[in-house]
């Protein structure tokens, strides 16, 4: 084997570069910095919005905030590393291997059960509008995405006790970065973080759906005479059901970017596939990052209010924070 074609020259068992000509790399570099910037700058403008603007610190917007630092993670620290990988050649050591593949599972864990608390909050919102304010606080909103990050966080770790008791103990060459999951807990992990969940949100917001259907057959019937408090009644329906419409386009892309991810994660357990193949679900999956704030600037007046507001720099006056942006 020539030595330009190994990761490392000096070392014989050193693993083999992806054969790639020189034009084809570059483009799929450029392309894919393009998207890790895209995704750092746009959820950072998520997570600063939601942050700064007190109009905007509501239950609703809580989730939407922590999904959108799951998303940040992604293109702060997982794509720069898929693209480090590009060339199929590790060189910073099995520790960080495992750090990295633990902060992987970690934000795939997170995002779905972001998606579950959002249908969830959804759900109450349309279907048990009487009760979303009672049942769905601050508080046990705040407390529920720690309990998620905390769970991924265990669920991982254990995931991965085996790879830290030995790193690198299924690497077949050096430059080389493995983590090897037997079947039952694959298949586990398979059931506790893709059909649960997924199933979970088929039926809210299959569930949703009908309810705000019927209600907007409602809002139809009597919106020829109204009396003042029922309007209200009408635009606060109109504005959760609006959210629910969002927020169920965020949940729609999120299932078909990770579906083929974890199809894969199934198929590679039973015939072997090639790294290309595995490259394209890993990025599809991580697309849905910047995706989502894309989704919100598309259907939220709000975002767009203030990314014009943080682009010009009027968050830096004293009491921005207050601005009504809604």
């Amino acid at each position: 084997m020539k030595e330009d074609e190994l990761c490392l020259s000096q070392l014989n068992t050193s693993c083999r570069k992806r054969n790639r000509s020189h034009l084809e790399a570059t483009l799929i570099y450029n392309l894919l910095s393009c998207i890790t910037l895209l995704t750092v700058v746009l959820n950072l403008l998520v997570i600063i919005s939601i942050y700064h603007f007190r109009q905007l610190h509501t239950t609703t917007n809580l989730l939407v905030l922590s999904l959108a630092v799951s998303d940040f993670i992604v293109g702060f620290l997982q794509m720069p590393v898929e693209i480090l990988l590009f060339q199929g050649c590790w060189i910073l050591g099995d520790f960080i291997c495992g750090v990295i593949n633990f902060l992987a599972c970690l934000i795939i864990s997170v995002s779905v059960g972001n998606m579950v608390l959002i249908s969830v909050d959804r759900y109450v919102a349309i279907c048990e509008p009487m009760f979303y304010s009672t049942k769905v606080t601050l508080k046990r909103v705040q407390l529920c995405i720690c309990l998620c990050w905390i769970f991924s966080a265990f669920h991982n770790s254990w995931l991965l006790r085996d790879f830290w008791k030995q790193p690198g103990r299924y690497s077949s060459c050096y430059g080389e970065c493995v983590v090897v999951i037997n079947n039952v807990e694959g298949a586990f992990d398979f059931v506790v973080t893709f059909v649960g969940p997924f199933s979970i949100i088929m039926v809210l917001y299959m569930r949703v759906f009908m309810v705000a259907v019927s209600h907007a057959r409602a809002m139809r019937a009597r919106n020829a005479a109204v009396t003042f408090q029922h309007s209200r009644t009408i635009t606060a329906k109109k504005s959760e059901i609006k959210a629910a419409r969002t927020l169920g386009v965020v949940v729609v892309v999120f299932l078909l970017c990770s579906s083929p991810y974890y199809c894969f994660t199934v198929a590679a357990k039973n015939t072997s596939l090639e790294a290309y193949s595995a490259d394209s679900v890993i990025w599809l999956m991580y697309l849905n990052s910047s995706l989502n704030p894309l989704i919100y600037a598309f259907f939220y007046p709000w975002f767009r209010k203030s990314i014009k507001r943080i682009v010009t720099l009027q968050t830096l006056k004293p009491g921005s924070s207050e601005a009504n942006i809604m």
